[in-house]
């Protein structure tokens, strides 16, 4: 499914299905969605968990760099700067996908 996905239009009587940007990829590094009306469904659980996992790894590493920041060696930084660009990978789709599914607003426009 691509990202760029748009929803058919409804029946009368049903509701619009969006597809939620799940919190990993395809064993291609393709982007996996999800599209369901059961918001509380297996797979949907699943998912909740995986971003919450991935939003607390990302609060560990940060801690874990300040920490280690003024000591570290070379090999270190580009470890931890390896560990780091994941988590934020990770986080920002975490952040896309919850955008998706929450109404708009000024933040999620770019407007302050």
């Amino acid at each position: 499914m691509s990202a760029d996905f748009e929803s058919a239009q409804p029946e009368a009587g049903q509701r619009l299905r969006e597809a939620r940007l799940l919190p990993w990829s395809s064993p291609e590094g393709k982007p996996s969605y999800l599209i369901t009306d059961d918001r509380g469904g297996r797979l949907s659980r699943l998912a909740d968990t995986a971003e919450a996992t991935q939003l607390d790894m990302g609060a560990q590493l940060l801690a874990h760099a300040e920490d280690m920041l003024p000591d570290a060696t070379e090999t270190q930084l580009r470890f931890l700067a390896e560990r780091l660009t994941e988590a934020l990978r990770d986080i920002l789709r975490v952040v896309e996908s919850r955008e998706r599914r929450t109404p708009a607003c000024a933040c999620h426009t770019g407007r302050r």
